[in-house]
């Protein structure tokens, strides 16, 4: 590891500089310089460092906290140092957002944020420049954040451009937030969307049918899951879903004492989407499932579970090998029910053959992510507004693979992880005028009726979008259809 920074070989071993804030910068740096996923790169990093439980926790909140306002952050630096953001080196760019956070959203002291902020600079960045960081971090200590808001507002080209630099989202996303809200008539919950985009959700867990346990009675038992303080709590919108109130997902699931792989970590909203195609109307003994668009397998193994408890057949398919052997994993406590395969969606051998068809297919189709802002925060500066036309023609031809597989009767659901309106109604709306064997079911009236409670879902469409700030779950967008009972329509 301590040839990837820079400062020399002996650097690494600066006791002026904590491990955790090493650790820190060593995550930042795999996002921007290796496209990692903070969630999968953080856990590796933690190991690697061997941190404690303290440090662990700094960790973690030195990075997403980070991620999350790094677009706030790069235009205070720009406003406190009088040069632009990309004209700053890489690693010195990276030192001061983590100094910024810490001044602006954490209770670390400002000299202890400043003078450790200097010297990881020596340590992983140009030496010279440890003088900058001080300068830049000191300017940035000496106003409140409110006081750096006034500025951007105050110095920005449009309102735009002023919001999305305070809540720390691309302009083009804001904007696209903005559309979808104002389908609903709910364009008023934008700045209510935003920070939810930037709170830290808590952990869901989902309690697979089968589990021999449900959400309320796990909540009932009051497991403490570390050190007395944190306990599972039967809240949100999903029957089978728990939500962690603090403390180490894995012992929590562990302490239920549940057959293994039956609860898993997943967001609620990507629970209520396998559910709708799953309870949409009672299964059949004999139905043919498929899940085309498999990894990682969350939803896989709940239409795995459901599918066990029915009697139906599941097959899932995925493009990828190594997010094959993700759903392999997801689905090993319904192993046997399950089939696995490796193909391109798009193509017959994904479903099994040109004449293959199935009664329920899922196509939880690839996307921009939009929807999943807080728990991938470094997703929002990643997708450019050019990555949609590929990703909805994308979207478009799994759609039309799968009304070619649709068995007469059977019910076909689009699940995005985006709330864009180019990847939810425009692909729907597209696909219909495509497919006239098709008709759009009534998804908020099946998603509410599986609810745990009502989901206040909005719209003049039958689909159903589901929201940060209002549902608590991931901006997960679902469309029901149905085939005409005959081949002909």
């Amino acid at each position: 590891m301590s040839g990837a920074r820079g400062g020399g070989a002996g650097a690494d071993r600066s006791p002026r500089v904590s491990p955790a804030r090493l650790a820190a910068y060593d995550v930042l740096r795999d996002v921007d310089e290796r496209d990692a996923y903070a969630n999968l790169a953080l856990p590796a990093r933690i190991r690697e460092a061997r941190l404690g439980p303290r440090d662990a926790a700094l960790v973690t909140e030195l990075v997403a906290g980070t991620l999350r306002g790094r677009g706030r952050y790069d235009r205070i630096i720009e406003l406190a140092s009088g040069r632009g953001i990309d004209a700053i080196d890489p690693r010195t760019r990276n030192v001061l957002r983590l100094g910024a956070h810490q001044l602006l959203a954490m209770r670390t002291a400002a000299h202890a944020a400043v003078n450790e902020s200097v010297e990881l600079q020596r340590v992983v960045g140009n030496r010279a420049a440890a003088g900058f960081v001080n300068g830049v971090l000191r300017a940035i200590g000496r106003a409140s954040g409110e006081e750096w808001d006034a500025r951007i507002d105050a110095e920005a080209r449009s309102a735009d451009d002023a919001l999305a630099a305070r809540s720390s989202h691309p302009a083009w996303v804001v904007r696209a937030l903005r559309a979808a809200l104002r389908t609903e008539g709910r364009e008023a919950e934008l700045a209510a969307l935003l920070e939810a985009d930037n709170a830290p959700p808590r952990v869901s867990l989902t309690l697979l049918p089968g589990a021999g346990i449900d959400a309320e009675t796990a909540e009932a038992l009051g497991i403490d899951t570390e050190h007395g303080e944190s306990r599972l709590v039967a809240r949100g919108p999903s029957p089978l879903g728990l939500e962690l109130a603090g403390g180490d997902p894995a012992r929590a699931i562990e302490a239920l004492e549940a057959p293994d792989g039956t609860v898993r970590v997943q967001d609620q909203g990507s629970q209520l989407a396998a559910l709708a195609l799953s309870r949409a109307r009672p299964a059949q003994a004999g139905e043919r499932w498929l899940d085309l668009c498999a990894g990682p397998g969350g939803k896989t193994a709940v239409l795995a579970a459901e599918a066990a408890l029915a009697g139906a057949e599941l097959r899932a398919n995925e493009v990828s090998e190594h997010r094959a052997e993700l759903v392999r994993g997801a689905v090993a406590a319904h192993e046997e029910s399950v089939e696995i395969v490796c193909h391109d969606g798009r193509r017959d051998e994904a479903f099994g053959g040109p004449d293959a068809q199935y009664d329920r297919i899922l196509v939880d189709a690839p996307c921009s992510g939009l929807g999943a802002l807080r728990r991938r925060p470094e997703a929002r500066w990643r997708k450019q507004p050019g990555d949609l036309p590929e990703l909805t023609a994308l979207q478009g031809e799994l759609l039309d693979a799968a009304a070619t597989h649709l068995a007469p009767g059977g019910l076909l659901a689009y699940v995005t992880c985006s709330p864009h309106l180019a990847e939810t109604r425009v692909v729907v709306s597209a696909a219909l005028k495509r497919h006239p064997e098709l008709r759009e079911v009534d998804a908020r009236a099946i998603l509410n009726a599986v609810a745990r409670g009502p989901l206040d879902l909005a719209g003049e469409q039958p689909s159903a979008q589901l929201w940060p700030h209002r549902n608590g779950t991931d901006a997960m967008f679902v469309a029901l259809f149905e085939r005409a009972t005959t081949l002909d329509g």
